[in-house]
C-alpha cells in the first residue's frame, strides 16, 4: 500500500570554485521525505477514502466464519444482513483495493518524478526505491505473522511495485494500455479455469451415465469423477470445519497463530501467482491517470462529471448483475451447468469503472467546497494511511480474536458495519489530532527512517 509521496533527493547548482569557474555540478543533499506543503491533498484524500473503505471489505474476514455468507445468501432477502451484503458487494467490492493499487502507482511516480538517476556520493533513486519496497515486504510479513491479518496486501504490493520502476517514464497512454492488457490477462486466466472446470463437469456427467449403463470408466472419466466430487464437497457446508475454525479463532495468541500460519503462507504464494495481474494492472493504470492529472485535481469539472457518469452509470448496473447473478448464487453445480461464461468475468470491468467513479465523486465534492472539513479529515487519514492500515489490523484482531475481546463470529453480518463506522470515526479524529503535532504517523516515520537509514525529524516545531 503506497502511503507517501517522498522526494528523496534534490539537485542544486554548486558554488563556483573560483571566479572563472563557469560550471554547475550536482550537489548531493541528504535525502528527505516530502514536506507537508509539497503534498498533493487530493491524492491523500482519495487514499484516505480507500483506506477507510477497505475495512468494509476486510471486516468479514476479521469477524466471521465464511459459512455466514451462505446462511445470509440463502436466507430471506428482506433483512438487514442481505441488504448490507448486497450494497457492499455491488458498490464497493474490489474498488477500494483498486484505488489503493492505482494510488500505489501514483506514489511510485511521485517518488521518482524529476529525479536524476544517480547522485555523486550517495545512493541512486532506484536504490532508495527498492530499499523502500523491501521494507514494505517486511512490514507485510509482520502484518501477516505477528499482527495475524490473513488479508495483508503490503507483502504483495512491495513485490509488485518492483516491476514498476522501469516504466516510470512511459507515456500515460502506454501505461494505461499496459494496465488494461494485464487486467485482461487476469480475466483470461479466470475464463480458462472456468472452461477447464466445465470440461471436468461434462466428463463427470459422462462417467455417471457410463456407470448407470454398467460400462467401464476410462482413466479420464475416473479422474474427472474424483476431481468433481472433491470440488462439490468443498462447496458444501462443513459444520466440523466451521466449529473448528471458530474454536481456534477464539483461542489464545498461540492458537490463532498456529491456525493461520499455513493459511497465510498459502495466501502469499497463491496471491502472488493469481493476483499479480489484478494488482499490477491497476498500478499501471494509476500511474497513467496520475500523469494525466486525474488524482491531482488538474482535469476540468466537466471531465470529472463525465468519468463519474460513465463509472457509476455502467459500473453500478454491472455490479448488481455481478452480485445478484453470480456472487449470490450459492448452488455451484447448477451455476456451472447454466453459464458458459461466469459473471466473474465482469469483475475487473466493474471495479475499474466504480473505482474511477468513486475518485470522481471525491474530486467534485472537493471542488464544490461543500464539506471541506471532511475532505481535510480524509486527507489526514490518507497522509497516515500506512499507520491507519496497520492500526486496523491491530484493532480488529484485538476486538474479534480470542486473545482480545473474543467477538469472533458473535455479530450478525450487518452488525459488523457498526464496528466499521466506529473505527472510521476514531481514525478520522486520531489522524487529525496526530498531524497537528507530528510530521508523520508512527509507522510512516519508521518506514521513512528505515528507507533513508537515518531517523527522520518527527515533531512539528510549535510556534
Amino acid at each position: 500500500m503506497e502511503t507517501t509521496s517522498d522526494i528523496p533527493v534534490s539537485f542544486a547548482p554548486a558554488a563556483e570554485s573560483n571566479m572563472n569557474a563557469q560550471h554547475f555540478a550536482p550537489i548531493y543533499e541528504k535525502p528527505k521525505p516530502v514536506t507537508k506543503a509539497d503534498r498533493i491533498q487530493t491524492v491523500d484524500m482519495v487514499r484516505g477514502f480507500a483506506l477507510l473503505g477497505i475495512l468494509m471489505m476486510n471486516i468479514p474476514i476479521f469477524g466471521i466464519d465464511r459459512s455466514v455468507y451462505k446462511i445470509v445468501l440463502e436466507g430471506s432477502k428482506a433483512n438487514a444482513d442481505y441488504t448490507t451484503m448486497a450494497v457492499v458487494y455491488t458498490f464497493f467490492d474490489g474498488t477500494m483495493r483498486g484505488l489503493f493499487s492505482m494510488l500505489f502507482g501514483a506514489g511510485m511516480v511521485l517518488f521518482t518524478l524529476g529525479k536524476k538517476e544517480s547522485l555523486t556520493g550517495g545512493p541512486t533513486v532506484a536504490e532508495y526505491y527498492y530499499r523502500r519496497l523491501l521494507w514494505l515486504v517486511a512490514f507485510g510479513l509482520v502484518n501477516a505473522y505477528v499482527f495475524l491479518w490473513e488479508g495483508d496486501i503490503l507483502f504483495y504490493y512491495g513485490l509488485c511495485g518492483m516491476l514498476l520502476f522501469p516504466f516510470r517514464a512511459a507515456k500515460p497512454k502506454w501505461l494505461i494500455l499496459i494496465g488494461l492488457v494485464l487486467l485482461s490477462i487476469g480475466t483470461f486466466k479466470q475464463l480458462s479455469w472456468w472452461g477447464e472446470t466445465r470440461e471436468t463437469r461434462a466428463t463427470y456427467k459422462e462417467a455417471i451415465a457410463a456407470e448407470k449403463a454398467k460400462k467401464p470408466l476410462t482413466e479420464k472419466q475416473q479422474e474427472a469423477k474424483a476431481q468433481w466430487e472433491q470440488m462439490e464437497k468443498s462447496q458444501k457446508p462443513d459444520p466440523e470445519r466451521t466449529a473448528r475454525n471458530i474454536s481456534k479463532m477464539q483461542g489464545g495468541y498461540g492458537t490463532v497463530f498456529g491456525h493461520l500460519k499455513s493459511h497465510n503462507a498459502n495466501n502469499e504464494t497463491w496471491g502472488m501467482y493469481h493476483g499479480l495481474y489484478d494488482m499490477i494492472g491497476m498500478m499501471f493504470i494509476g500511474m497513467g491517470l496520475f500523469y494525466l492529472g486525474f488524482f491531482s485535481n488538474k482535469l476540468s469539472t466537466g471531465t470529472y462529471s463525465l468519468t463519474l457518469l460513465i463509472g457509476y452509470g455502467v459500473g453500478i448496473p454491472v455490479g448488481w448483475i455481478f452480485f445478484s447473478k453470480g456472487f449470490a448464487d450459492t448452488n455451484f453445480t447448477a451455476y456451472i451447468d447454466q453459464w458458459r461464461v461466469p459473471h466473474w468475468a465482469l469483475y475487473d470491468i466493474r471495479r475499474l469503472l466504480l473505482s474511477i467513479g468513486h475518485a470522481s465523486v471525491l474530486m467534485l465534492i472537493y471542488r464544490s467546497k461543500v464539506v471541506p472539513w471532511l475532505m481535510k479529515a480524509l486527507s489526514n487519514v490518507g497522509q497516515m494511511a500506512f499507520t491507519n492500515y496497520l492500526m486496523q489490523s491491530l484493532l480488529m484482531t484485538f476486538f474479534f480474536f480470542g486473545y482480545g475481546l473474543g467477538y469472533y463470529n458473535s455479530l450478525r453480518f450487518h452488525q459488523l458495519y457498526y464496528v466499521v463506522g466506529s473505527v472510521w470515526i476514531f481514525q478520522l479524529i486520531f489522524s487529525s489530532i496526530w498531524l497537528r503535532y507530528f510530521r508523520f504517523g508512527p509507522f510512516e516515520w519508521l518506514w521513512r527512517s528505515l528507507t533513508y537509514w537515518r531517523a527522520q525529524p518527527m515533531r512539528i516545531a510549535q510556534k
